[in-house]
């Protein structure tokens, strides 16, 4: 308990250290850190939404869309900055093709499974109207795969803010992983605290995705997730009346 509570007033004091004066601030390296982190993502969803789009609305490519997600998920974040080491050396470029690589699966993954399920009906509906092939993705498979998108970009995010911190150890400083990877000069609670730090950071970011997944959902879509959720919560009230009814 101690050492929490040491912990948060290294957090309150923002990571400075008693001899210590030379040392970034906690704010600085935790900006740092969403930073980084938002170019990779960034960068992944440039590259991963369009081709799991296009991908859904052919309805193509699904054993290259899933496979890809499956080896993202199993691939250290460790082997992938050892082989960008390799090719391209020590510093911010392996950093961000690391996670660039982490967080494109899950994005291209959720993408084409988003755009490949909208109701068919609908599609062609869409076509019928004289809607063309490109004009169906953005108007309506898009708008109606935003929940499903969002998940994955979500999924990434985490991914993401949690390599981040390891960017230390490609050479490249700048990151709260500067303090987790230096107990010397931070001791214990400064490792600690900038854990907790990382783990505030990726619930903030993770909030924040929500509120704009929210935002850009069809008001249509919230209506009927709300319907169907009022549905199960009235079928499970009247389940458990049920069985209380039934006990002697």
């Amino acid at each position: 308990m101690h050492e929490f509570v040491e912990a948060f007033r290294f957090i309150a004091h923002d990571g400075a250290v008693a001899g210590q004066p030379a040392l970034p601030s906690l704010g600085y390296l935790t900006l740092q850190t969403l930073k980084v982190g938002a170019i990779g993502l960034a960068i992944a969803l440039v590259v991963a939404i369009p081709l799991g789009a296009w991908l859904g609305h052919l309805h193509r490519g699904s054993f290259f869309a899933i496979n890809t997600g499956n080896i993202g998920r199993a691939l250290p974040s460790l082997v992938v900055l050892a082989i960008g080491d390799a090719f391209l050396g020590l510093g911010l470029t392996v950093v961000e093709l690391a996670l660039v690589i982490l967080a494109v699966p899950p994005v291209i993954t959720n993408t084409y499974l988003a755009v490949d399920s909208v109701d068919r009906e609908v599609v062609d509906a869409a076509r019928g109207m004289g809607m063309s092939g490109a004009r169906v993705l953005a108007r309506v498979e898009l708008p109606l795969a935003v929940p499903l998108i969002f998940a994955g970009i979500r999924t990434a995010s985490v991914f993401v803010l949690s390599t981040t911190t390891i960017a230390s150890l490609a050479g490249f400083s700048g990151s709260l992983g500067d303090i987790i990877a230096n107990e010397t000069s931070y001791h214990f609670s400064g490792v600690l605290g900038a854990a907790i730090c990382v783990a505030g950071l990726t619930l903030l970011v993770d909030a924040l995705l929500a509120l704009l997944q929210r935002a850009l959902t069809p008001r249509g879509l919230r209506l009927l997730a709300q319907e169907r959720a009022g549905r199960d919560a009235a079928r499970r009230s009247s389940t458990s009346r049920t069985v209380m009814t039934q006990t002697p």
